[in-house]
């Protein structure tokens, strides 16, 4: 059966007919920055132009890699002593504010609420779990210092992306996502097309006091997330639901086994065009791809949420018994907390001493920069890691020394050197790319 969601083999998708609301042939330019491939090529591409001293932004000094690889290890074996580290995925936020360091399943006692524990009920588990999370992430964004969630269950203040996975959880488990009466438990697009900004705000306890970054923005890509999936009934049926999309996955899984890359690829064509005002090539929304001088074509593809999305996807189709592989495929996320450990490891140093001391743009050729730099500089790290820890790429990969991990690791360092935790430098986001 096919295995690429935009063309060919099986007459299922032949990326030109109906059923997408953007459909990318195999040979439409837009096509090959739409991989996990992309990104680490182009991004080793630009390192290249680092490390030989051409960059005027940065530096690169990979002997700092080793440092960084023993402050992580350290980091995972203080979080998780028997090295038994989940995925790094959305999953993880929806577990905070347990008692103590515990985690709270919210998510076994939604499924046992609905009646939807056991091996019965897995394939709609895997829907609903599907439903949750890409309205989730795509929600994820930074919240900005100052925002707190008042979190029910625990009556604790949660903040960032804790605080917004347990909003979000909440929001969808109340039914805010579903266009069904009496079943709340389901993101349909017709309701995400209806979504609006004090939708959000109320759902996530925005106030003057309270202020969330980007609440305009993240609004919008939820009504936009809506209209594209209606649009493309290929992947969400008709009508739309978001969990419709493991029915998508199963049918094109050989033996239960699906392509980590498959499912990515799936979702950067798919949702391509909910991502607004960004690099286009020929009508094709590139989504989060930025330019640079020194990148091939003068483009850098990141797809850190749609990463991200993949991630956190990968518990819900194992959880319905599909095996997903090819993990290492997919690359490290470039955003604050991995590229701020790498920052303040001085793994790359701006040339520019007034660097951290002004805000940014996501588009600055900077900040593109130093996103590229943080790609390669996390599979440098996650070989490092392995090695300090004495495991196998195969048990731990990637998506494992992100949790572990890295990412923790950046939060870490981060509140040692400066009060509250904040990333190294500031980045203005508009609630769509981090």
């Amino acid at each position: 059966m096919n295995q690429y969601p935009d063309g060919g083999t099986s007459g299922h998708d032949d990326g030109t007919g109906s059923g997408w609301h953007s459909p990318v042939p195999a040979d439409h330019p837009a096509s090959a920055l739409l991989s996990a491939e992309a990104v680490r090529t182009h991004c080793a591409t630009v390192t290249g132009h680092v490390a030989s001293g051409e960059s005027e932004h940065f530096t690169w000094n990979p002997d700092r890699v080793h440092a960084i690889a023993d402050y992580v290890a350290a980091t995972i074996r203080r979080r998780y002593p028997t090295l038994q580290v989940p995925y790094h995925s959305r999953w993880r936020h929806f577990e905070s504010g347990g008692p103590g360091e515990e985690k709270l399943d919210r998510w076994q006692i939604l499924c046992e609420r609905a009646g939807m524990s056991g091996v019965d009920h897995c394939a709609e588990r895997a829907r609903i779990g599907i439903d949750l999370v890409i309205p989730s992430v795509l929600l994820d964004a930074g919240a900005g210092p100052d925002w707190r969630y008042r979190d029910p269950a625990s009556d604790l203040m949660l903040t960032r992306s804790e605080g917004l996975g347990v909003a979000s959880f909440d929001l969808f488990a109340r039914g805010g996502f579903s266009a069904e009466h009496g079943d709340p438990l389901r993101a349909d697009g017709e309701r995400l097309a209806r979504i609006d900004a004090s939708t959000i705000a109320t759902a996530f306890q925005v106030a003057q006091h309270n202020p969330l970054v980007g609440l305009e923005g993240r609004a919008g890509l939820l009504r936009r997330l809506g209209e594209v999936v209606q649009a493309t009934p290929a992947v969400f049926g008709k009508p739309a639901r978001l969990g419709n999309l493991y029915d998508y996955i199963a049918a094109h899984a050989r033996d239960d086994r699906i392509e980590a890359s498959f499912v990515l690829r799936t979702l950067l064509v798919a949702l391509g065009p909910v991502w607004p005002g960004r690099v286009q090539i020929e009508g094709i929304s590139l989504g989060d791809c930025w330019r640079h001088p020194a990148a091939p074509g003068g483009l850098v593809p990141f797809h850190k949420l749609t990463q991200w999305l993949t991630y956190s996807l990968l518990e819900p189709l194992e959880d319905a018994g599909l095996t997903v592989t090819g993990l290492d495929a997919l690359t490290g996320l470039p955003e604050y907390r991995n590229g701020g450990l790498l920052y303040d490891f001085e793994l790359m140093v701006p040339r520019d001493p007034e660097f951290a001391k002004v805000t940014h743009t996501v588009d600055e050729p900077v900040i593109v920069e130093w996103r590229a730099l943080t790609v390669t500089g996390l599979d440098l790290v996650a070989d490092a890691v392995r090695q300090a820890l004495g495991v196998s790429e195969a048990d731990f990969p990637l998506a494992r020394v992100l949790e572990g991990g890295t990412w923790a690791a950046g939060r870490r360092i981060a509140a040692q050197r400066r009060e509250g935790g904040p990333p190294p430098f500031a980045i203005q986001s508009d609630g769509t790319v981090f």
